[in-house]
């Protein structure tokens, strides 16, 4: 079953292959770019999980090394793993495309998010059963967790070339977080799990937003009761962001490349309100990406949504 929305599939698809003409890609501008998402996804990640450390904070803590006052030693801790977990991923991106994802890989990544909070459980699948805290779906039982994950990670790595990558990559975060295989760290697993398979097929890191954490949780807990495509897609318009933001350094100035507005700015050419252009672009029918707390939309594709309104009539 395919669970992307196809006019999302088709718009990510034309900026993956415009990303992919590109290629090589500079050099200096990757590595800029690769500094930024770290920093970023470092930030977000810890943060849907309750560090109280801010985006800028978690630039000083992990590049200069910096001590916040007032925060907990922990939250430094947290930020420091997360970005060794991220140079290791990278470091499997470098390594051949194809390879199999393996429970090892998975385990590494656990055991580096939570090496200096969680050591003496880093690795290790759980032992003992668990609950969620605010959350309906009880993860199995322990006992369950070593045959499910290797089945979770066969079903993952026969999915590639069958699934659309970012569909494949949203189904493989969702089986992790469903299993819940550690008592801790398993949302930063996931989401580094989901990047790995999405950077190995070509695509830029994919950031799940702080300010997008209540709209993540419920997306997900819809995937526990089978009704996968609200989060599929949430994951896709992730990815979708990060194309956009890609292209935007790498474009060359002189090309064709759109130009996006705030919702405030561009509805005063549209025949929709502010309101209505932020439903359409929380629900991904039309092209928009956040920056902070703010969409971000071109007019070609209010353009675009309103022929194919036109069409479907």
């Amino acid at each position: 079953m395919v669970y992307l929305d196809s006019q999302l599939q088709k718009r990510i698809n034309e900026k993956f292959g415009l990303l992919q003409k590109l290629r090589p890609l500079p050099a200096d501008k990757v590595k800029k770019l690769r500094e930024q998402f770290a920093i970023e996804m470092t930030y977000n990640s810890n943060a849907i999980e309750g560090n109280s450390l801010t985006l800028k904070e978690t630039f000083f803590v992990i590049s200069e090394g910096m001590t916040i006052k007032g925060k907990p030693l922990k939250d430094h801790l947290e930020a420091k793993d997360h970005k060794e977990a991220l140079e290791y991923l990278y470091g499997l991106i470098d390594q051949e495309k194809q390879s199999d994802i393996l429970e090892t890989t998975i385990r590494n990544l656990q055991k580096l998010v939570v090496k200096e909070t969680s050591s003496n459980i880093a690795g290790s699948y759980r032992d003992g059963n668990v609950m969620i805290a605010g959350a309906s779906h009880r993860p199995p039982d322990a006992f369950e967790v070593p045959n499910l994950m290797r089945g979770a990670v066969n079903w993952i790595n026969s999915g590639k070339g069958k699934l659309h990558p970012v569909e494949l990559a949203a189904l493989a975060h969702h089986k992790i977080v469903y299993i819940h295989p550690f008592f801790d760290g398993n949302g930063r697993t996931a989401r580094l799990l989901m990047n790995l398979l999405l950077m190995r097929a070509g695509y830029p890191l994919a950031v799940i937003l702080k300010n997008d954490r209540k709209k993540y949780y419920q997306t997900l807990a819809r995937a526990d009761k089978e009704d996968m495509a609200p989060f599929v897609n949430f994951i896709a318009r992730g990815a979708e962001r990060s194309l956009d933001i890609y292209l935007s350094v790498l474009l060359p100035a002189t090309s064709k490349d759109q130009k996006y507005f705030l919702l405030s700015e561009i509805a005063k050419s549209t025949p929709y309100s502010e309101k209505y252009l932020n439903l359409l672009a929380r629900q991904g029918k039309i092209d928009a990406h956040k920056k902070d707390r703010n969409w971000l939309v071109s007019l070609e594709s209010i353009n675009d949504y309103i022929k194919n309104r036109q069409r479907q009539r």
